[in-house]
């Protein structure tokens, strides 16, 4: 008799779920390490192959190449997401518990001699307890599989995407129009109120904690918000994302509180230009590394180079950043129907600095913005 303990039924499969287990098949084949079966432990890439959002599982992959492998494949989490489990993934075999990969390691029925696992993210102690479990199996170091296979989007996660993004879009016009934008607030007051904006259009969540940088804050890339208050004259940075359906948005606007210094025209009028230059250079199959060079050679043209620190993007989906990245650095190439922030900026320390964030599909005839907040320089 199975030591698994099944639950659920096909009949409750979404096809996607199914798609992209078979696309991890695929790619483990591909990979040519010769396993029996892959075993998933990241909770992100486990909700991506099951629909599974619990926070304790594991998931084993049968890369058998019949009509039983599904049948093969089993998710295992503790008693609490007994219910929870059933419901989400009604088509697969479940596995109850407390330690969910080692269960299902010592659950393993004979046969299985080379397992994949994911060594990016399993500790040194979690390796060894594997090891343990199953001496019979030799573990094989299978990094980055899933997270590879989530760097393209299907209509669906783009649909939600599109969603995170229009939610965001919505809290900010909201935030402006409401006259919460404005000199004699701190930081913390205006980041908290367009959180609560998010909410109200429809998030389910905030992609990370909402940045409020103002004045001299702004210089500082990832600033974290204080009680520091906004005042005439002012840049001020927002950078922000809302979460529906699991997937992130992520967009970041830059203001002045006024009218605009001449320094401050300067340097946001060629951050805008640079962001042009590298939502222009998107396309399927193009460079990394070349994507981030279209927008960089302009702001290092002008002698701003070594005040644009950080890359020019990266991927969103299930987690906000996630593969693919775009900086000078990247290797590889961006694929079609990759979901991507393009966002250069300028920081000058001590004064303010501008950075200018979208988030974009790749399209063969061009990219495709999800974030529609104008980008032109506003005086507030």
């Amino acid at each position: 008799m199975s030591p698994w303990d099944r639950r659920g039924t096909v009949a409750g499969m979404t096809a996607d779920y199914r798609a992209r287990r078979q696309a991890l098949r695929d790619t483990a084949r591909a990979a040519e390490a010769d396993v029996d079966a892959v075993l998933i432990t990241n909770l992100t890439n486990i909700r991506y192959l099951t629909g599974f959002t619990g926070s304790n599982a594991a998931l084993w992959v049968d890369l058998a190449d019949t009509a039983e492998r599904e049948a093969s494949t089993v998710i295992a989490t503790d008693g609490r997401y007994r219910t929870q489990v059933g419901e989400q993934v009604p088509d697969l075999r479940a596995h109850l518990a407390r330690a969910a990969a080692r269960g299902l390691v010592e659950a393993t029925e004979p046969g299985t001699r080379r397992l994949g696992y994911e060594s990016h993210v399993v500790t040194v102690d979690e390796h060894r307890s594997l090891q343990a479990a199953a001496e019979h199996i030799e573990l094989v170091r299978l990094p980055g599989l899933v997270e590879k296979l989530r760097e393209v989007k299907d209509e669906d996660e783009i649909r939600a995407l599109h969603a995170a993004c229009a939610a965001a879009d919505a809290a900010l016009a909201q935030l402006i129009d409401d006259g919460g934008l404005r000199p004699g607030r701190t930081e913390r007051e205006v980041g908290r109120e367009l959180e609560f904006l998010m909410f109200a259009h429809g998030a389910e969540a905030v992609s990370f904690e909402t940045i409020v940088a103002a004045g001299p804050n702004s210089a500082v890339p990832h600033h974290r918000p204080t009680r520091a208050v906004l005042r005439a004259g002012d840049f001020v940075k927002l950078d922000f994302g809302a979460v529906v359906d699991g997937y992130h948005s992520d967009m970041t606007r830059t203001y002045v509180l006024g009218t605009p210094a001449h320094w401050q025209r300067e340097i946001y009028e060629l951050v805008q230009r640079a962001q042009e230059a590298g939502r222009a250079a998107l396309a399927p199959d193009m460079p990394a590394a070349a994507v981030d060079a279209a927008a960089r050679s302009l702001i290092d043209d002008a002698g701003y180079g070594e005040l644009f620190a950080h890359g020019l993007g990266h991927g969103v989906g299930l987690e906000i950043h996630e593969a693919p990245g775009i900086g000078a650095g990247a290797s590889g190439s961006i694929p079609g129907s990759a979901v991507v922030t393009v966002e250069p900026g300028v920081y000058l320390a001590g004064r303010g600095g501008v950075r200018i964030e979208d988030t974009l599909v790749v399209r063969a005839g061009g990219p495709e913005l999800l974030t529609m907040t104008p980008r032109e320089l506003t005086a507030i």
